[in-house]
């Protein structure tokens, strides 16, 4: 009765024999505390803990297990890319396996959100943007390197057939990412990563194409800076969700 009318309050679980009660509420506990001390029965606080729903506990198990899912996908597609791109000697596939190492890193930080709080998410996804914008100064560096010197042409073969393979990888990262229907800013983030991958993928298909009917290395360079410049959009577009 004392406590009635306290709408912060979700259950009570009296235990008679111990003289224990146990409040699920919202919020601070300073009022159900004053209620109960004013009975004078030697109200004492034993503890206070965070505890979860059950909806909220599953949707965090989900949006970890596709984290981890997608998180290897790129680091897969990483490896695959950095050795082929050096093989083909093809900037586009080296400056796609770069973002998918900063993706790689970025699910990984996303991994430590889950469950956090929403500063917390809003950190994690600054960090990423901030990431990628030094990644895609990084690029233009050798991009504008490469554009100078002296470089045979790329391998349009391999980079076509890998590209092909990273569509696939990213198309099935980026329907996952979407199941979860997550608007928490560090699933967003992932999620603008993802889909810049697909149109970079896109691109370096476009690229290799060119590169066989010209026999030159520029549709490889000019793929190249644009990979770069999507990677600086999507930096900018996760600095302004985060905050």
């Amino acid at each position: 009765m004392k406590l009635d009318g306290l709408t912060n309050i979700v259950s009570l679980d009296f235990d008679i024999p111990y003289r224990k009660l146990t409040v699920s509420h919202e919020g601070s506990y300073d009022q159900v505390y004053q209620r109960l001390e004013s009975l004078n029965f030697d109200t004492t606080l034993q503890e206070t803990v965070e505890i979860q729903s059950p909806i909220e506990v599953e949707n965090q198990h989900q949006q970890r297990t596709i984290l981890w899912q997608v998180l290897i996908i790129n680091a897969f597609f990483f490896v695959l890319e950095i050795i082929t791109g050096f093989i083909a000697n093809s900037m586009g596939l080296v400056a796609d396996s770069l973002d998918m190492l900063a993706d790689s890193l970025v699910y990984g930080l996303a991994l430590f959100a889950v469950g956090g709080s929403i500063v917390r998410k809003k950190n994690i996804a600054k960090i990423s943007g901030y990431f990628q914008m030094a990644l895609a100064v990084l690029g233009v560096v050798e991009v504008i390197r490469r554009f100078i010197g002296s470089e045979p042409v790329p391998m349009f073969g391999i980079m076509i057939i890998i590209s092909v393979l990273a569509l696939i990888g990213n198309a099935t990262c980026l329907y996952l990412l979407q199941r979860s229907k997550s608007k928490e800013a560090h699933m967003q983030a992932s999620m603008i990563f993802t889909s810049n991958d697909i149109i970079v993928n896109f691109g370096v298909i476009v690229a290799g194409v060119f590169v066989f009917i010209t026999d030159t290395k520029y549709p490889d360079l000019i793929i190249g800076s644009i990979v770069f410049v999507l990677v600086l959009i999507g930096a900018l577009k996760i600095l302004r969700l985060s905050k």
